[in-house]
């Protein structure tokens, strides 16, 4: 059946960012698919809610509540999901993000947190995770969330569409550097209905010039990324590495205009 090519059965998987959003969609789709999780984010009610629908689906789940922007604390989650499980198949870099700001507003600190934030956090949990992976069966799957904004221009997000792009390129390289053993792709989303952007999404203006600008006229689910993340953890996507998944509506140009003018 070439739906059991999506099954993950008894696999382990960790998922930072987990407590809403993308990284709680893909959390629960993981464990819909057979693996245990780990999630990870800094709010404990949110990531028990989580663990409870991880649990309603018939897997165990872990709880780490950290921040995750100490890349000691993420890189400890490898050996979190070691000691609560006992392995690690896969990992998915969720955690991310930075405010979007006008050029002269933003700081080269701004650069640098931003670049922190979105790559550092994902080498620092991927280096840590490697070993174990290769400890059982001597294979894993890592999934970066990636975005739109690593490879078009808009402006107000020169800091987040930077690191994202760095993150897209730092996908090609740890596939590289980790083949054949370890499989490393990306997922470029475009802009997705997570309580982030609550307040785009419900100001009507903003959510039709979104839709506007998306071929496919509507703003994406989290379980719409989900999908695609289970898909490149999964032997689904077994023959795939070093890419990037783009579930963006077709976007083409930035989606999100902030309205900032000319200087």
């Amino acid at each position: 059946m070439i739906l059991d090519r999506f099954r993950i059965d008894e696999q382990v998987a960790v998922v930072t960012g987990a407590g809403r959003g993308i990284g709680a969609a893909t959390a629960v789709a993981l464990a819909e698919a057979g693996a245990d999780v780990v999630i990870s984010a800094r709010t404990e009610d949110q990531l028990e809610a989580v663990a409870g629908r991880i649990e309603a689906a018939g897997r165990r789940a872990h709880i780490v509540t950290a921040d995750l922007s100490d890349l000691d604390a993420v890189a400890g989650l490898a050996g979190a999901a070691k000691e609560a499980f006992g392995r690690l198949d896969i990992v998915v870099n969720n955690v991310g993000g930075s405010m979007p700001r006008a050029f002269l507003d933003t700081t080269p600190n701004a650069m640098t947190r931003a670049f922190e934030w979105n790559v550092s956090t994902a080498h620092a949990l991927t280096r840590a995770a490697v070993p174990v992976m290769l400890e059982n069966d001597g294979t894993g799957a890592v999934v970066n969330i990636s975005s739109l904004s690593g490879r078009v221009g808009s402006r107000g997000f020169i800091a987040y569409g930077t690191a994202k792009g760095a993150l897209t390129h730092w996908t090609r390289m740890a596939a590289a550097d980790l083949s054949p053993r370890v499989r490393v792709n990306a997922i470029a989303v475009g802009t997705i209905a997570t309580s982030a952007l609550e307040m785009v999404t419900e100001d009507e203006g903003m959510r039709t010039a979104i839709e506007g600008n998306t071929p496919l006229g509507r703003i994406g689910e989290p379980e719409e990324i989900a999908s695609a993340a289970l898909f490149l953890a999964s032997p689904a996507g077994g023959y795939i590495s070093g890419k990037i998944l783009e579930v963006d509506g077709g976007a083409e140009k930035g989606q999100l205009d902030m309205g900032m003018p000319d200087l």
